[in-house]
């Protein structure tokens, strides 16, 4: 989850004008390229500093955009996001000195906020008029069911994790720390699948996913990490009764939410790549669960998702783009492979068990997977 959700700030990862939904794309993908301001697949250059991230051009006629970050010397500012109506459409994290993102989507006119949380102007205005061309044949239909199909899959998973998180946390109330350890992990599973969902409705996310250094004060802290903490850390569930009701209540909205949500195709697209950056930035370093050391449970979920997420579209860049749909079946495949070999019974092992080289390596499988997958919602849009 997002390094900076504390904040008091919009939602958290994406959601079309009149969508909600997952959009931030891989680190340092390249979205599938930009051209001029104004034409199709419109190219606009957000710069990160300590005073602002102005967008240029801040103009673009409606339809396919791609937004490009770049961070050229602030420690202050790493993140731009795009906002509309009190939501984000899209983000980039983790944009770090020398680094770049980019992610692309398809925008309709009208009055949007660029943000850029931790700069003197944190907030500029950008406009997009005119009215967009529809998406190109052979993918429409394609492209129509996988979104469809993707909010099936989203409602299932948040289905199957009310439950889960309610097991959990009667095992919680109950002050049974054994049976709240053996439940943790697979409860996150269900949420790890689908997290940049989540990320996009308010406080949602951090609420229910935060991490100690993610929240400003840290008796506010709630969510999973927090009883995470008092299981393996002060191997006590004293004061945990109403984080654990407040969890409760976080995942039974976020399943009303799920409900009406819809997606653009690049959502699905950058969601994975998003899911991707989850890995990278807090599974592979082992900070996600540093507690429980469960990291590879929430790895494989996030790996699932940005699956599940690919073979959805993958009809439509197969029509568009073979080589790369084949090379992203490849790469999966590999990541899969790796993750395999780590598996214990019906879950993984300790992550704190796995040597640093092995950290590696499969940090490199999934880089080898990131950088392809970038380039798909710029062939989506």
């Amino acid at each position: 989850m997002s390094s900076t959700s504390f904040r008091p700030r919009l939602p958290g990862a994406v959601l079309a004008a009149l969508s909600v939904g997952l959009l931030a794309a891989a680190c340092g993908g390249s979205g599938g390229g930009a051209a001029a301001p104004g034409g199709p697949n419109a190219g606009v250059q957000v710069a990160l500093s300590d005073g602002g991230c102005r967008p240029t051009p801040e103009t673009v006629a409606a339809g396919p955009v791609t937004f490009t970050v770049t961070n050229s010397g602030t420690a202050k500012v790493t993140e731009a996001e795009l906002q509309s109506n009190g939501r984000i459409l899209g983000e980039k994290e983790n944009i770090t000195e020398g680094l770049n993102g980019d992610f692309s989507l398809r925008l309709d006119a009208g009055s949007y906020t660029v943000y850029c949380p931790g700069a003197a102007q944190d907030t500029w205005t950008f406009t997009v008029t005119g009215a967009a061309a529809p998406p190109t044949a052979p993918a429409d239909t394609s492209l129509t069911k996988a979104t469809q199909q993707y909010h099936d899959y989203v409602v299932s998973e948040v289905a199957a994790l009310v439950p889960a998180t309610k097991e959990f946390d009667d095992a919680v109330r109950a002050g049974d720390i054994p049976k709240a350890k053996s439940l943790y992990a697979p409860a996150r599973t269900h949420y790890e699948s689908i997290e940049p969902v989540a990320e996009s409705f308010g406080n949602l996310d951090p609420d229910i996913d935060a991490r100690i250094n993610d929240v400003a004060d840290p008796t506010k802290w709630t969510g999973f990490h927090r009883i995470e903490k008092a299981l393996w850390a002060d191997n006590s569930l004293s004061g945990m009764t109403p984080i654990a009701n407040k969890l409760d209540a976080d995942v039974a909205t976020l399943q009303k939410n799920v409900a009406t949500a819809t997606y653009q195709p690049a959502q699905l697209a950058n969601g994975a790549s998003d899911l991707l950056d989850e890995v990278s930035t807090s599974k592979v370093t082992g900070e996600e669960d540093r507690y429980s050391h469960t990291d590879l449970w929430d790895f494989a979920a996030n790996i699932a998702g940005a699956r599940k997420a690919f073979e959805l579209l993958q009809p439509a860049l197969t029509a568009k783009d073979p080589q790369l749909a084949q090379q992203l079946e490849a790469r999966f495949t590999d990541v899969t492979s790796g993750l395999a070999k780590y598996r214990q019974g019906n879950g993984y092992v300790d992550y704190s068990t796995v040597p640093p080289d092995q950290r590696r390596q499969l940090a490199d499988a999934v880089n080898a997977l990131a950088e392809p997958l970038s380039q798909v919602a710029g062939k989506v849009v």
